[in-house]
């Protein structure tokens, strides 16, 4: 289109045209719901973990709510508040700021490898700790040292609360330290390692007042957990059991080489090599390179260069290649698409 005619187009005419292929600006237009996506925080799961996830953490709020009424003799609550992603110094920092110190029990599923903790207020461990010892209502200087008889029994609580994180999954057992620590961080991590929290409420049965607590655990080991739980009753489909197996082959390493040409030397001569020898190859100029998988090789192709790194031209499909039909079908190539397997491989170029 000339410079002339464009310029005949008003802005009238251009209207007028996009409403007549119905391009036109629309009154009513939908408001889309947007999130804003939070650069301060990890995001590990994807929404289908997220889901198993969310199923896992309700059945550790079922299996904690059991070990509170065997321990307490009464029957209680145990809701999941929230799911969170944190980076390690972030948290840490959050935790710092705090006018309170907290309790922790560290656990993991080797004693020396710690990856998770259970927290606890000042505040909750001391009405934890009275009410197990019988009392209605913890001291008022609840920022006071438990004894070492309500440490033993905090303890106890805490180690409950690991057994029940472990439940859903027992392939997977945590095991609890042997000590609440106050106020000290007690896992080996820092910087940009990712931790998952997960906050929840614990509330005797009619009563009114509540309490809470939460868990720590990387989300490398959360990770490992969610995606290999599912509910008791899931069961598999064949076309869900044939689509894993293809997903892990999928994500299988295989070495691959392109072999250029090789060339047999009886020790003397390879140990006269000098700069500037030309080593004779067994192969012309004009044959393609092969690419080898697990000695077999699958496909030929030319010398060629991609960003500045050797690479390889597939010309001929794999799938026809001589070698590969005498590996799937079980008989001899023709003798004329037979190449001989050298005898001593070389992947370099020329050597000189």
């Amino acid at each position: 289109m000339s410079g002339r005619a464009t310029n005949n187009l008003s802005k009238e005419k251009i209207q007028q045209l996009l409403a007549a292929v119905g391009a036109g600006p629309k009154e009513d237009t939908e408001q889309i719901e947007t999130t804003d996506y939070n650069w301060h925080e990890p995001h590990c799961f994807n929404k289908k973990q997220l889901k198993k996830l969310d199923n896992f953490t309700r059945k550790v709020a079922i299996k904690a709510a059991e070990k509170f009424a065997n321990l307490y003799k009464s029957k209680f609550d145990v809701k999941i508040v929230s799911t969170t992603q944190h980076f390690t110094d972030e948290l840490l920092n959050q935790l710092s700021g705090s006018e309170q110190p907290e309790y922790y029990l560290p656990f993991g599923i080797e004693k020396e490898r710690l990856s998770g903790l259970v927290g606890i207020s000042e505040q909750t461990a001391s009405i934890w700790a009275t009410q197990l010892l019988g009392d209605s209502k913890p001291e008022d200087d609840s920022k006071k040292d438990l004894s070492e008889l309500e440490e033993s029994l905090l303890l106890d609580i805490t180690s409950g609360l690991v057994d029940a994180f472990s439940s859903p999954f027992p392939t997977c057992e945590f095991r609890p330290a042997g000590k609440i620590i106050k106020g000290q961080w007690p896992l080996d991590l820092q910087g940009t390692e990712e931790l998952c929290r997960i906050s929840f409420e614990i509330k005797q049965a009619e009563s009114e007042e509540s309490s809470g607590a939460y868990f720590l655990i990387t989300c490398e080991k959360l990770m490992l957990i969610v995606k290999k739980y599912t509910q008791g009753a899931d069961k598999f489909s064949e076309e869900e059991i044939s689509n894993a197996i293809l997903e892990h082959l999928h994500e299988m390493k295989v070495s691959a080489m392109a072999q250029l040409a090789s060339s047999v030397l009886t020790f003397e001569e390879i140990m006269n090599l000098q700069i500037d020898d030309i080593l004779l190859l067994d192969r012309r100029i004009d044959e393609p390179i092969e690419l080898i998988v697990d000695d077999l090789t699958i496909c030929y192709g030319w010398p060629s260069k991609s960003s500045g790194q050797y690479a390889l031209a597939i010309t001929e499909d794999p799938k026809l290649t001589a070698a590969s039909q005498e590996h799937i079908e079980g008989h001899p190539a023709p003798a004329e698409h037979v190449r001989n397997k050298p005898k001593v491989a070389n992947t370099n170029t020329d050597i000189k």
